[in-house]
């Protein structure tokens, strides 16, 4: 014990993975430990969107929209296999918002983010526009079509955390912080292996925080601080159901009740809906869509689409709690996705929680968090903003250029279904080479799991990804789960649990640990 890390962080999500990724590219030692896997709170369960939140217009955060329109377009850059544009159709309903304020907010969310790279918005004509076909016929006349972009959330925490290790960084998963305390000005937080039971401790100078729902929870370990801040758990609930039309733009429906949906393709074959906003007083650990909240999102879809959403449609839903600070507003769609840092010195060794938060300002929150901690770190005035021009593993392309990733990988290996070589090349870009190697046909990837998953690819998410199960493989580090049955998925789990040891050097060397 008798390293001193310059940062320890607590919660492996977006956030927490973030500051990881700064704080090691500007020469600080850091460790971060999370209790369960990679983005396996928060932010796996999001829309899958990198976008400015044009909702937030109405309630005047103008602040925040306009700095997540600017980060649109930066993570867009540094991760292009990821992150994609999409294009939203939002329809005019003519008992709701007037036309003129759409078209005020829209003007607004075009010109205040500093747009280069996306098309602006255009005015859609629904009745002969091919976007207006999957409508109710003569119930919406008009609409508009505006710019944000899709993202792959759980990938992004996975190769924000991969290129924190890269750089040095120890990430640790499976990894729970059950003790914090402070001597003579050093942090030391005992660490427990959730697999193994084993315990250790690690000291840092500085501790951070990022425990997101589970944040207040943190602070009660015998951190010596209590909270002023609070937080206010938001539940949001989304569907899957079959593709619902063929065209390739999403849409975003008003409902009467003042919330908005998002209705997008996803997976090629599928459609996502959602997502609801709701207070929540549960375990976070245990949040699920309820049939309420299922029955809701049919019903908002069902007021716009021809063919009509049904409970039994659904294929997959998922749940998720934001952990948004406690502004005081009456109502949970009310409440700020702005975040909020509280520093605390007890001892004379910094402390930073972190409240709220959106993935789209992921990398805003660490910068803005190493400024807070500043005094205690290395923070070289050279390396500030850095994390805008360096590409996350696999993203070092132009982005316009993952299809013809796509063509290359299939002319390498003309073994490669189009649609494999199509999804290898989203999910890891520029490095899905490294997990197919010199295999000259597909039997040279090794055991076939089902849906273009294979050996070959499993092992190089344990080596390198801190995959640990098939739970960490078709849901978060893919989206397979909604492909494969569930006996492949229990024989995937036997199989990387008869193999997790084979992958534990390589990823030990790696900074990581299953």
């Amino acid at each position: 014990m008798d390293r001193v890390f310059d940062l320890a962080i607590i919660g492996g999500g977006i956030n927490g993975c973030g500051i990881a990724r700064d704080a090691a590219g500007r020469g600080n030692s850091v460790f971060l430990c999370e209790m369960n896997d990679l983005a396996s709170g928060t932010s796996s369960w999001s829309t899958k969107l990198v976008h400015g939140g044009l909702r937030y217009l109405e309630y005047y955060e103008f602040r925040l929209v306009r700095e997540a329109l600017i980060e649109r377009e930066i993570l867009w850059q540094i991760a292009p296999h990821i992150i994609r544009p999409l294009r939203f159709v939002l329809p005019h309903h003519s008992g709701l918002r007037p036309a003129w304020l759409l078209r005020l907010g829209l003007f607004l969310y075009d010109h205040i983010g500093g747009r280069h790279l996306l098309p602006p918005t255009r005015s859609v004509d629904l009745v002969h526009d091919e976007v207006g076909k999957p409508l109710i016929a003569n119930r919406y006349k008009r609409g508009f079509e505006y710019s944000d972009c899709f993202v792959d959330d759980a990938r992004l925490v996975v190769l924000t955390a991969r290129d924190a290790a890269d750089r040095g960084a120890e990430i640790h998963t499976r990894s729970r912080a059950v003790e914090i305390r402070q001597i003579d000005g050093i942090w030391q937080v005992t660490v427990e292996n959730t697999i193994s039971g084993e315990r250790t401790t690690i000291q840092a100078r500085a501790l951070v925080n990022a425990g997101g729902p589970w944040v207040e929870q943190v602070l009660s370990s015998g951190s010596g601080v209590n909270a002023r801040a609070k937080v206010r758990l938001v539940q949001g609930s989304h569907i899957v159901v079959r593709k619902l039309y063929d065209h390739d733009r999403a849409y975003m429906f008003q409902n009467a009740d003042g919330r908005i949906i998002f209705v997008i393709p996803y997976q090629d074959d599928f459609t996502l809906i959602g997502t609801t906003d709701r207070d929540y007083d549960g375990d976070p650990a245990k949040v699920k869509a309820s049939p309420e909240e299922i029955q809701y999102l049919c019903a908002s879809a069902s007021e716009y689409l021809k063919k009509p959403v049904l409970p039994k449609d659904v294929v997959w839903t998922y749940s998720g709690v934001r952990p948004l600070y406690d502004d005081g507003a009456s109502e949970a769609k009310a409440a700020t996705r702005d975040y909020v840092f509280e520093l605390d010195t007890p001892g004379g060794a910094p402390l930073l929680s972190i409240y709220g938060g959106k993935i789209t300002t992921y990398r805003r929150l660490a910068e803005e968090a190493l400024e807070r901690l500043a005094p205690y770190l290395h923070s070289a005035k050279e390396k500030e903003g850095w994390t805008g021009k360096a590409p996350l593993p696999g993203g070092d392309m132009d982005v316009s250029a993952v299809a013809a990733l796509t063509a290359e990988l299939t002319r390498k290996y003309p073994f490669l279904a189009p649609a494999h070589a199509n999804r290898l090349a989203h999910a890891y870009g520029t490095r899905a080479t490294k997990l197919l190697g010199n295999a000259k046909s597909f039997a040279d990837l090794g055991q076939s799991f089902g849906a273009t998953l294979t050996e070959s690819e499993v092992r190089y998410l344990m080596s390198n990804e801190w995959a640990c199960t098939a739970e960490d493989v078709v849901w978060r580090r893919s989206k397979l789960g909604l492909r494969l049955s569930p006996d492949e998925i229990a024989a995937l789990d036997e199989w990387i649990n008869a193999h997790r040891g084979s992958g534990e050097r390589p990823l030990r060397e790696a900074g990581g640990r299953p």
